[in-house]
């Protein structure tokens, strides 16, 4: 039954799971989900390079595009829907289009198998030299990522792949691959549950690497949103005040004046200028920044914060 894939493996550890009661199922499940996290940790230096090229391609006004299908295509989505509160990257306005690629990695089973779909799919978003697609592939073999991989590639594009199983055809067509191991599934083959967690715990980590990278973050702080619903508005008010030592009151009046960006507030408190400065100042910031791969992410948020603290 095993096709040479891990991830299509059969885990003895669950080949009685059907006679088990819900408590004992619950526990298998757990004892195999600690499994998950180390095998991403195995990939620590393939993801931290993953991200140092996402933040450099952003910076430079490219894009970050996720290509899958099926539940490697919908956790593509989830992880490029999930932010949408943080403002994109600064620079030519394009940072990380979240239109098209949402679009681009709706989850379809009935494209897997054509690589030609994947092609035109990413020539339909304009893939050009800017950006970066990350090919989502548990299997490591589906035609339709590998096809777009290659193409994406092929005209400069830097291309990361993102599989569970090792020495997979997704590979060859691949500039970095990013391979967390987790084994055998609980139930054979049905990879939404170990190799789903460690896909989604890798995404997390390539587009919250990025984020800070880029400043979006003061300290631990998301700071680079613009409040657009009463959550983020609260939020943003709890930040206001505890950045600038305002009351609500006066976060409240600020943030309003500045359109409700974050960011942009606090300068304007802190320098005691107006939003339309603020904003002057920190493109000035961004515009120092924004030079090479090279720049780190606490070099990055100390050119944006560091002349603004107390």
């Amino acid at each position: 039954m095993n096709s040479g894939m891990t991830t299509e493996g059969v885990n003895p550890a669950s080949a009685e799971i059907d006679r088990l009661s819900a408590s004992q199922i619950v526990r298998l499940m757990n004892s195999e989900d600690a499994r998950v996290a180390a095998a991403v940790g195995r990939e620590e230096a393939s993801i931290a390079a993953a991200i140092d090229v996402i933040a450099d391609r952003l910076r430079s006004g490219g894009r970050l595009i996720y290509l899958g299908a099926g539940t490697s295509g919908r956790l593509g989505v989830l992880d490029a829907t999930v932010p949408t509160h943080v403002q994109h990257a600064a620079g030519n306005g394009r940072g990380a289009d979240r239109g098209r690629l949402r679009r681009l990695c709706t989850a379809a089973e009935g494209v897997e198998d054509h690589p030609e779909i994947g092609v035109e799919d990413l020539k339909r978003n304009e893939i050009t030299s800017a950006d970066v697609v990350v090919g989502i592939a548990t299997s490591g073999r589906t035609p339709y990522v590998i096809g777009g991989l290659r193409y994406a590639r092929s005209v400069g594009a830097f291309a990361i792949g993102l599989a569970c199983n090792d020495g997979s055809a997704l590979a060859e067509a691949a500039d970095l691959m990013i391979t967390p191991i987790v084994g055998p599934e609980v139930i054979s083959g049905s990879t939404r549950l170990k190799a789903g967690t460690a896909t989604k715990m890798v995404l997390n980590m390539l587009t919250t690497g990025a984020m800070v990278l880029l400043g979006k973050t003061y300290g631990n702080l998301m700071v680079d949103l613009r409040a657009t619903n009463t959550k983020l508005v609260a939020r943003s008010r709890r930040l206001v005040c505890l950045l600038t030592d305002v009351d609500e009151a006066q976060a409240d009046e600020r943030l309003a004046e500045c359109d409700g960006e974050l960011k942009t507030t606090v300068v304007s408190i802190r320098r005691g200028v107006s939003a339309a400065e603020a904003r002057k100042m920190l493109e000035a910031v961004r515009r120092t920044t924004s030079g090479g791969s090279g720049t780190t992410a606490s070099g990055v948020t100390a050119a944006h914060w560091t002349s603004f603290r107390k």
